[in-house]
This record gives structure tokens, C-alpha cells and sequence, in this order.
């Protein structure tokens, strides 16, 4: 058995927070090492907060980041410190270095992070508030946290941030949210503000800062409920859509798993890869679609969800799926009955990935019934009826029948 404590081992690299009290808030450990070590990687602000440790060379972050990672691989063997804000495995250089670096090869002194320091000052229990970073990152992802009530903790980019997600909350309907911008945490500096998303106006904002938002929901409202099958008046589409009952049945046929990826080939509005995505912030998804149009659609409505990371391929299946990353689970919502999908939607999908493919025209019904006579999985047929008038009364009104096949890949 290997001996895995943190004693073992050739550590070269030390990854070390520090916050804005600088050497004040470091101990014994941390300290010597950054005195003694020949190289010190870090940002211009780290370098400033423990200038007065540092001896040996001071090697600035580079762009694009890569370049400053290979520059630490470089000098594996060797004693390396690199300074990071707070703790670094939380959205820090730790969880990139670690991609590239054993374990057994770092040892890691952090920090408090920006959220541990803003859930203290404000009394919240961290374990019932929504954390998310938006430092470098679209902002739209904090739109499926925008629950009535629901406490969140945003770390932003820079001083206009603040102001952007003020803006971001009046536009969807929770401008009454309660919005705390705290500022230069630990430091000298360290301030607290409040202020009304809607009537927001503070100024001269340091660049250092976390947000912290007490969701409040004004009539009409854009609140995404944690459910598959989401209204379909929330997502733009020009009719080519899967209605909400048949996405969710989609969505519990594809069956998403932890970090897995998806291929939405004819994505229309793109709902089924939104709705993917939304079920866990590690899934992944691709919208392959021919329309340039609708392609776009898709990726603002990925943005109007909070997944402004789907991928969209704009092209025409089966060309237009070469070359992609292998996916775990495919959804056949149009163009499947084009010779060639199929066949190159299954050789691509991984073994034990799911397929699911709905049909509404004869044409693609077929497809599907002779694909179950090949080669199995299961068949559903989906009628769904909506009360709608009838002269001065009521009667249900069918919508069109879907056949949906579900295949799992041997």
C-alpha cells in the first residue's frame, strides 16, 4: 500500500492563498516558504501582498494561461510557490494545476476563500447559499439560481460587475433583490454596501468584490423551476419545438449522468440540450442545426437559461457531427430520417450511451419502427390531449402523436 500522507513524497510545488492582509495572515509554514523558494508564480497583486517575504524570482502570470502553466512544469523537480487568492482549489489555479500535477507532488496551504469570508461577515450558513463564480464567466449563469428567497454568493470580475448583475436581476423581473456588494475582504480596505437591484447606483466599486443577493421575485418574474419540462412560452422558438410534456419524458429517457455529453442533432430551439445542461452544472451538449436562424435562437435561448455554453454547430447532420467529442447520450429530434443519421449517430455514440429519437412525421416513424426491428431497445407511442374551447364549451384537443425509440448501445 502506498503511502499517500502529506510528509510523502517529492513536494516541489506549493500552492499557498493569501488574502488581503497579505504576510499578516499567513503562518510560520507558509511564510518560510515564500522566503526561501527561487521561484514565486503568482498575479501582479499577489506579488505586491507578499513582497516583503519574497527573495527569489518573481514570474508573473502570462496570457493565455497555458503559457504560465508550462512555465511551472518546467521546473517540476524543483522548489516552486505559487500565490493564489484565498483558497486555490475553490475556482482557483490549484484545481488547474492539479490537471497537470500529482497530488503527491504539491502540498497546498489555503486560504479562506471570498465565499468564506462573505458568508462569515454575513452570518449565512454557506452550506444553504448558492455559490457561484462569474470571474471570467458569462453571467447569465446565475440565472437558474433566481429562486424566490434563495441567498446566493457571486464572486465577479471587476468593479462593473456588480453593477451588471444588478441590471441582469431588474431585466428579469427580480429587481426588488436585496443586493450586498462586499469589497476587498480581509483587507484594509474591506468595505460593505447595499443596495435595491433596480435602483442600484453605487460607485466607485473596488475590483475585489463578491455579491451577495437575496432573491426577490416581482410579477412575471423569469424563475426556472428545477423540473424538466419547462413552460414553452419561457424559450423562443418559431413553432419548431419539443412541447414541455414530451421534453420531459425526453429528458427521463436520456437519462443525464454526472459530466456527461450530449448531442442535440436538429436542436430547433435547442430546449432539449438547455434542459440537459440544467440538470447538473457538469453536463455537457452540443445543438447541431442546419438553420443559421434557428442556430442563433438556440444559442440565445442558452444564454436566457443560464447554460450560455452549449455548444452550437451550425451545419447539417451527418457531416456536420465529424470530428466532435464522442457523446454519451444523442437526442433525434428533426433531420433523422436524412440517410446516413442514424447510422452515424449510433457509430458515434459511446458504448452503453443512450440514444433517443422522436418522430411525428410517417417518414421518421418508419425509420424508427425498422431501427426497433434491427436492433431492439424499446418503443413508446405519446399522445397528449389539452382542454381547449369547443363552440361555448370545452373538449380536449389531441396534439400530434410522438413515437419516441430508446436504444442503449451494447
Amino acid at each position: 500500500m502506498s503511502d499517500l500522507s502529506p510528509a510523502s513524497g517529492p513536494r516541489w510545488l506549493t500552492i499557498i492563498g493569501i488574502g488581503e492582509d497579505g504576510p499578516a495572515g499567513l503562518g510560520e509554514e507558509a511564510r518560510r516558504l515564500i522566503a526561501s523558494a527561487p521561484a514565486v508564480f503568482g498575479g501582479s497583486r499577489h506579488h505586491a501582498l507578499a513582497a516583503s517575504l519574497i527573495s527569489g524570482e518573481r514570474l508573473s502570470w502570462q496570457s493565455p494561461f497555458e503559457r504560465s502553466v508550462e512555465a511551472v512544469l518546467e521546473r517540476r523537480g524543483t522548489p516552486v510557490v505559487v500565490l493564489a487568492s484565498g483558497d486555490p482549489f475553490l475556482h482557483g489555479v490549484g484545481a488547474t494545476l492539479s490537471r497537470h500535477v500529482a497530488a503527491e507532488e504539491m502540498r497546498t496551504i489555503p486560504a479562506p476563500s471570498a465565499f468564506s469570508l462573505a458568508a462569515s461577515r454575513l452570518g449565512w450558513p454557506l452550506q444553504e447559499v448558492a455559490t457561484i463564480s462569474l470571474h471570467g464567466r458569462p453571467i447569465d449563469l446565475i440565472r437558474p439560481h433566481l429562486h424566490p428567497g434563495r441567498r446566493i454568493l457571486a464572486l465577479t470580475s471587476d468593479e462593473k460587475g456588480p453593477g451588471e448583475l444588478a441590471a441582469l436581476l431588474a431585466a428579469a423581473g427580480f429587481g426588488q433583490s436585496q443586493l450586498t456588494v462586499l469589497e476587498a475582504l480581509g483587507g484594509t480596505r474591506e468595505r460593505q454596501r447595499r443596495a435595491v437591484a433596480a435602483d442600484f447606483d453605487l460607485a466607485e466599486i473596488d475590483p475585489l468584490n463578491v455579491c451577495a443577493v437575496t432573491v426577490a421575485a416581482g410579477e412575471g418574474a423569469r424563475i426556472l423551476p428545477f423540473s424538466p419540462g419547462l413552460e414553452d412560452d419561457l424559450i423562443e422558438h418559431d413553432g419548431q419545438i419539443t412541447k414541455r410534456e414530451i421534453r420531459a419524458m425526453t429528458l427521463s429517457a436520456l437519462a443525464p449522468r454526472h459530466g456527461e455529453m450530449l448531442w442535440d442533432i436538429g436542436a430547433g430551439s435547442g430546449s432539449i440540450g438547455i434542459e440537459w445542461m440544467l440538470a447538473d452544472p457538469s453536463l455537457k451538449a452540443i445543438a447541431i442545426e442546419q438553420s443559421p436562424e434557428r442556430a442563433a435562437r438556440v444559442a440565445r435561448n442558452a444564454s436566457a437559461f443560464g447554460v450560455p455554453h452549449l455548444a452550437v454547430i451550425e451545419g447539417t447532420a451527418p457531416d456536420a457531427l465529424k470530428g466532435l467529442p464522442q457523446p454519451d447520450a444523442i437526442f433525434l429530434g428533426g433531420g433523422g430520417s436524412e440517410a446516413g443519421v442514424v447510422d452515424a449517430a449510433i457509430a458515434a455514440l459511446k458504448r452503453g450511451g443512450r440514444l433517443v429519437a422522436n418522430a411525428v412525421t410517417l417518414e421518421m416513424e418508419a425509420v424508427l419502427l425498422l431501427e426497433h426491428a434491427t436492433r431492439g431497445g424499446s418503443l413508446t407511442r405519446i399522445e397528449i390531449s389539452r382542454a381547449a374551447p369547443v363552440g361555448s364549451m370545452s373538449g380536449w384537443r389531441p396534439a400530434m402523436p410522438v413515437t419516441q425509440w430508446r436504444w442503449t448501445k451494447g
